[in-house]
């Protein structure tokens, strides 16, 4: 069966999803269930997982005995901070050492500082977390990453949450051409075509969350996007017929036509 590895577990889901900007935890957990996603990001500076006792918690409607968090850095603009919140997250989730690391450059394009997230991650490997680490489309970064010890490296397609889709394939081919570990699309898939050619192109995985979230019916489009990311996946290894410019091929045979 084909299956997902990272760092060493498997996934059947090839779909990642966030948890935020649902209008309530249960909304929450409906698009999850028909995401079939496995691993779910959590964004700790802005969910409550146990921080507030007086408030809801994400864990009651989503529980880590279903599924894998993937404690994430959402609005860290420093790798002190980064470090401080995942240190915080590992406590808080019994030693949990999965994370998303991102590093954001400013609140306008939530672009990812490359510096930043480069100092952050090398001090999480060290410490024991296993990283999946936001990044930039720049090749030579994603190596750098990996070089690191990242175990998942995660390119945009577009900027988080602008539903923009892949903007720039060719540096994603370079990417996944050029590293061992997953590459896990993250950030600008607007809809489940988007997905699909993610897929397509040869991409491990893709996250999302403002996609289905944002979505006027978030779960019937999460239950598109789990059927994208599965079509996009068969695609990619069944191996699409190469692309003919200006040159027309019949797809049924031509010898021994009736009547002729």
């Amino acid at each position: 069966m084909d299956q997902l590895v990272i760092a060493g577990k498997t996934y059947s889901s090839r779909l990642l999803v966030g948890t935020g900007k649902y209008k309530d935890f249960g909304q929450t957990r409906l698009a999850i269930e028909a995401s079939g996603a496995e691993i779910v990001t959590v964004a700790i500076r802005r969910t409550n997982i146990g921080q507030d006792p007086n408030q809801p918690s994400l864990l009651d409607a989503v529980p880590p005995s279903k599924y894998t968090y993937l404690p994430n850095t959402a609005g860290c603009y420093t790798a002190d901070d980064a470090i401080r919140t995942l240190r915080l997250a590992r406590e808080l989730l019994d030693g949990h050492d999965l994370v998303k690391l991102e590093v954001l450059g400013d609140p306008q394009s939530l672009y990812p500082n490359v510096v930043e997230t480069i100092k952050a991650a090398e001090i999480l490997v060290k410490d024991g977390f296993k990283v999946m680490v936001y990044t930039s489309d720049d090749p030579i970064i994603a190596r750098q990453l990996e070089d690191i010890g990242c175990v998942a490296i995660m390119p945009l397609a577009s900027l988080i949450g602008s539903g923009m889709g892949i903007l720039n394939p060719w540096n994603l081919q370079i990417i996944i051409d050029r590293v061992k570990v997953p590459v896990v699309v993250d950030a600008g898939v607007g809809t489940a075509s988007d997905a699909a050619i993610a897929m397509e192109l040869g991409c491990d995985a893709v996250l999302m969350n403002t996609a289905i979230a944002g979505a006027q019916n978030p779960v019937l489009m999460a239950s598109a996007m789990r059927k994208a990311v599965e079509a996009g996946r068969e695609a990619f290894l069944a191996g699409r017929m190469p692309k003919k410019m200006y040159q027309a091929s019949p797809s049924s045979p031509t010898s021994g036509m009736i009547g002729s």
